[in-house]
Order: C-alpha cells, then sequence, then structure tokens
C-alpha cells in the first residue's frame, strides 16, 4: 500500500495496542503522518479543540476505542457528531474494538458514517478501510 492519507489518528487507553497500529500503519506506509493519544477528551481537543481549530489540517481517518476511562469512545463519537457536517467530513471515523456486543454494534450503527472494526487492526481491515472510503485516494 502505499501512502495515501496525510494523517491518521489512534485513540486508545492501551499503550501497546496504539504501539503496535502505529507499528502497522507505518508499516503498510498509509499514512504520512500517525498521532497516538490515550484519552478521548485529548484527542477531540487536539484536533477540533478551540486549541487545534486553525492549526494542524484535519486527520483524514481516526481510529476510537470504545472502552476508556474519562471520555469513552461513545463520547467521543457524540462530540464528533455534533461538529458541522464539512468539518465532519473532512475525517473518517472508525471505531475499533475488541467488542462485539450487540449493544456496542447498535449504539455505532446510530452513526452512520462510522465504520465499525474489532481488534487487531490488521493489513486486511486496514486495506478494506482504505478501499470503502477512500477509493479515490488509493
Amino acid at each position: 500500500m502505499s501512502a495515501s492519507l496525510n494523517h491518521i489518528v489512534l485513540v486508545d487507553d492501551n499503550e501497546t495496542t496504539s504501539f503496535l497500529n502505529n507499528r502497522l500503519l507505518g508499516r503498510l506506509g498509509v499514512a504520512e503522518q500517525v498521532s497516538t493519544f490515550s484519552r478521548a477528551d485529548e484527542a477531540f481537543e487536539q484536533i477540533w479543540g478551540e486549541h487545534g481549530a486553525d492549526a494542524a489540517p484535519k486527520p483524514d481517518l481516526v481510529f476510537v476505542d470504545l472502552k476508556m476511562p474519562g471520555v469513552s469512545g461513545f463520547e467521543f463519537l457524540q462530540l464528533y457528531s455534533a461538529l458541522p457536517k464539512p468539518v465532519q467530513e473532512q475525517t473518517v471515523m472508525a471505531v475499533l474494538t475488541t467488542s462485539m456486543h450487540s449493544a456496542d454494534t447498535a449504539r455505532v450503527a446510530e452513526y452512520p458514517n462510522v465504520e465499525y472494526l474489532t481488534k487487531p487492526l490488521t493489513e486486511e481491515k486496514m486495506q478494506k478501510l482504505l478501499e470503502k472510503r477512500f477509493q479515490s485516494a488509493a
């Protein structure tokens, strides 16, 4: 895979998961830059909050875990879905979780543009996501 995305953000409180996903994305060369956050509130603030508003360009893709201390992945999705549509359209949101619980999948399904992936992130899952959401860029 060649680098077609500028920036991917990983939001997961598990440092090992973030490390492995960062390494995978680096090996695949799918993005120029990968940023990791262990807290959803920090990630949101950096990307869309007052401090991040005019700073860096918005990420092409954000992976967020559902089960995190503080602001959960669900709360992160609520914050994201409250953003203006043009802002949302700049970024593909993907849940990356160990949960296959039907209640969780149903809650995520309430957000029509959010992808649902189960851990671990693999080359195959990344390829499918890129083909589905970034075909023109691939």
